[in-house]
């Protein structure tokens, strides 16, 4: 029920951030359709004019053929090389676009595309996209008006604070340039690798011809994929297309290992690229933190865990405080991709919906006075995931206690959970933590 509730797609766009509200007319819901269409397609456009100007870039030092035939250029080369785990490293690692010729009239000189990311992600806020209408206006095709540089530089009378500032900012244009190379490649690597374990829940895309698939992931300069069948491909394709198309919208996090994996079931049960995107952006208001550099919510969460356990069993936080691991970096995985890793395509999914439902119910105002007056109930909370987390460690306090003399073997332990989680256990027994400990947390 979960499975096919989660198939509708008022469900998904329910947590998107440009979302209608359900009681909208038909005639709103068109028009907010129609503007997130478009406001992706400028993404997009956005994306191949990069892509096209690093394909440039790489023409005067040769091409390397890849096996899948055809220009390999910069963003896979070395992907197979131990070099290539560097490109991995950048960031935390984790130990339905139609094909659309590049029209040259909209295609601008590959300094103009660049200068312009460069200048959305100075001016872009951590939570708002860059403005569709004037990062991707017709303007912005003529090359003079977007040399955002040469103006400044080219005054005569200038002080050391001006030219100071200049020098700053050529020196983030070329930092914006390496951070979305990087991306690329990274987003490339991972589609690669995605599993197939999507195929049977949507054996629409599971069943789409080679040649579409193929042209598909030449528009989104996909290469080396000749190991794959036409299904995976067209699934990476899909990937490669939003998760650029988000590291345009949300420069400051861009791109990280992990990422592909929350948006991987999101893809599978929609069809339109477009929804499935904003689906994904309204996912990442939530998860975003988990990708910040700073990691300062990723250690609140991990923080959030270790208090559970500590008000839940006294006997094992005493344990883990002996191992040096009551920090809880053992169940790190967990938190920044959601029990991705840890639970099958479904469980995922049913996980997942609980979460939302309880984040839903927030948002309506269902207080701890409504939940209080039925009997054994939890309260709705935001950090349902991390309760759940908690009981997937509790569930395991046994051996934890009595075999476990490190942290290291704790983790061996949480990261061979994978496979072996009966996900409605996991949640009654998540629920009965809400009940006997949030107030504590609270």
């Amino acid at each position: 029920m979960l499975l096919a509730s989660f198939n509708d797609p008022k469900v998904l766009t329910s947590i998107s951030c440009c979302s209608y509200d359900l009681t909208s007319s038909a005639k709103e819901r068109d028009v907010t359709k129609t503007k997130n269409r478009e406001e992706y397609e400028k993404l997009r456009r956005r994306c191949r004019k990069l892509l096209k100007h690093n394909s440039e870039l790489c023409k005067p030092y040769g091409s390397r053929e890849t096996s899948s035939g055809g220009d390999g250029g910069c963003l896979t080369e070395g992907m197979d090389s131990p070099a290539s785990e560097d490109v991995v490293s950048a960031r935390e690692s984790l130990s339905s676009e139609e094909a659309i010729p590049n029209n040259e009239d909209e295609y601008q000189p590959a300094t103009s595309a660049m200068e312009e990311y460069s200048d959305s992600k100075r001016i872009t806020g951590p939570n708002v996209a860059p403005d569709s209408d004037s990062s991707d206006s017709e303007s912005s095709d003529d090359p003079e008006a977007s040399q955002t540089f040469t103006l400044t530089e080219t005054t005569e009378d200038f002080d050391h604070n001006q030219s100071s500032k200049e020098d700053m900012e050529v020196q983030s244009e070329s930092r914006s340039r390496e951070d979305f190379t990087t991306w690329q490649r990274i987003i490339r690597l991972d589609a690669i690798r995605a599993n197939e374990e999507w195929i049977q829940y949507s054996p629409v895309q599971a069943a789409v011809s080679e040649s579409k698939a193929h042209r598909i992931a030449e528009v989104v300069g996909l290469k080396d994929y000749h190991h794959l069948e036409p299904a995976r491909i067209f699934h990476a394709s899909r990937l490669v297309a939003i998760l650029e198309a988000y590291a345009l919208y949300d420069p400051e996090i861009g791109y990280c290992q992990g990422m592909s994996d929350l948006l991987s079931p999101i893809i599978s049960v929609m069809t339109e690229d477009h929804e499935a995107f904003w689906c994904f952006v309204g996912f990442m208001k939530k998860a975003r933190h988990n990708f910040r550099l700073d990691e300062v919510g990723i250690r609140r969460q991990l923080n959030t865990v270790s208090k559970i356990i500590k008000y839940k069993d006294s006997h094992l936080y005493r344990h883990l405080v002996n191992l040096q691991a009551e920090d809880c970096f053992f169940v790190y995985r967990m938190v920044v991709v959601l029990f991705r890793r840890e639970l099958s395509f479904e469980q995922t999914l049913c996980l997942w919906e609980v979460m939302w439902a309880d984040q839903a119910a927030i948002r309506a105002g269902i207080g701890k006075s409504a939940w209080s007056r039925i009997r054994q109930r939890a309260p709705p909370t935001d950090d349902l995931l991390l309760y759940a987390i908690a009981a997937s460690v509790l569930q395991r306090r046994k051996q934890i206690i009595e075999r476990y003399s490190s942290m290291d073997e704790i983790l061996r332990e949480c990261n061979a959970m994978a496979g072996h989680l009966d996900v409605w256990k996991l949640l009654d027994d998540a629920h009965d933590l809400v009940v006997t400990v949030h107030d504590k947390i609270e």
